[in-house]
């Protein structure tokens, strides 16, 4: 397999037969092309046709080729995935996670960028539940197309067509650029909760699950970033390609940071760090009743301190604020000296642990004036390729 290797699924629409044509101008483009079509789509376009196209052999169930376990060795080999036409089934389908054919197994297991080509009647596009589920994708990191307006099967005309090849072909030269306009940089990010010990049970920490700065680290790697994560107290396992350092501690977080600051491009400081620490750690187990109160010495601000000493870095800061107050976020901004800063309010507990995010990302200007880009309520990987692609123009 090549490093340009694509996943078509096709669903069960009329407009499988358009498929061919994109499947051919992909391979002329230079990409390995595998094609999983629903069993539905088989009456519209056969396997055989599909195998002879692709020069591949075509399966459609996980029970085909259950040696390589399909679905997880398509996914694990393929660079992008392209799923044309999408029906509102199986758009239905993906956004509720089933996994149910062998297209929807490979979508489930793939970490990989997708574009979902759909095409239906247009009653059923304007539907609320497509427009739903359509708007759900998206708030994942799904690339989903707007179809074409015209006449679809019988005599309907609306907005619901199969897109022209071209046009297909185009969305998709967006996503291959970016998967690769991280090459060659390297990128440090730090993310989850620190934790001071007071005893050996007890601590200080917070809620952080370390979810943002790992969809970071994801998206990083898979523009060709070469990312070191440094996570603190995360279940989140250890991400291929990615090299990961465990801490506890805001000392240890400092130490790995510092060591590595003036060898990255860039910095993404998602972790939520104690601003204090126990003066003095018991080795024994504080006993309930002598538990009455806890001197505390301020922690280093880690962004601040190896902040400066940058030259060329690139500083993406993040605050974790119970309001969207600008005034301080451009302060923290100035003392950290960041380049970008996202600020989002935890006031509602929503943000730690979760999937989703909002709030607001600050940047700065040659001049030094500061722009303010408001991010409603959206996935916390579709947030980090926003800060990537704000990092990615400083750097120039």
């Amino acid at each position: 397999m090549s490093a340009r290797e694509v996943v078509l699924g096709v669903g069960g629409g009329i407009a499988a037969y358009k498929a061919c044509d994109l499947l051919r101008r992909l391979q002329d483009a230079g990409f390995g092309v595998t094609v999983v079509p629903t069993p539905s789509s088989l009456h519209f376009v056969g396997k055989a046709t599909w195998e002879a196209l692709s020069g591949r052999p075509v399966t459609t169930t996980v029970w085909e080729r259950v040696d390589e376990v399909r679905h997880v060795h398509l996914a694990s080999v393929s660079n992008f995935n392209i799923v044309a036409p999408a029906t509102a089934d199986l758009i239905a389908r993906i956004a509720q996670g089933r996994a149910d054919d062998l297209l929807t197994n490979t979508l489930l297991a793939s970490t990989v960028p997708t574009l979902i080509v759909p095409a239906m009647h247009p009653a059923m596009w304007a539907s609320s539940a497509t427009q739903s589920n359509v708007s759900l994708l998206r708030s994942r990191g799904y690339i989903v197309m707007e179809p074409d307006r015209g006449r679809l099967t019988g005599k309907d005309v609306g907005v619901g067509r199969f897109p022209e090849t071209a046009r297909i072909l185009e969305a998709f030269k967006e996503i291959t650029e970016r998967a690769n306009d991280l090459s060659g940089v390297k990128i440090l990010i730090t993310a989850g909760g620190t934790r001071e010990m007071i005893d050996p049970i007890r601590f200080i920490g917070n809620k952080s699950s370390g979810r943002q700065g790992y969809a970071l680290a994801k998206a990083a790697m898979k523009r060709g970033a070469e990312v070191t994560l440094i996570l603190a107290n995360s279940s989140l396992p250890d991400l291929e390609g990615v090299t990961t350092i465990r801490v506890d501690s805001a000392d240890e977080m400092y130490a790995q940071v510092s060591s590595r600051f003036l060898s990255c491009d860039l910095i993404a400081m998602s972790a939520a760090v104690a601003d204090a620490k126990p003066a003095k750690f018991s080795e024994s187990k504080i006993k309930k009743g002598a538990l009455s109160a806890i001197e505390l010495l301020p922690n280093k601000d880690i962004i601040a301190t190896v902040a400066k000493e940058k030259k060329h870095q690139i500083v993406i800061a993040f605050a974790a604020e119970t309001s969207l107050d600008i005034s301080e976020a451009e302060r923290k901004m100035m003392v950290k000296s960041a380049d970008i800063l996202y600020l989002n309010d935890v006031s509602g507990s929503e943000i730690f642990g979760s999937e989703q995010t909002q709030g607001v990302i600050l940047t700065s200007d040659i001049s030094g004036s500061i722009h303010h880009q408001k991010i409603d309520r959206t996935s916390k990987d579709t947030l980090s390729d926003l800060l990537l692609d704000q990092a990615l123009s400083k750097l120039g």
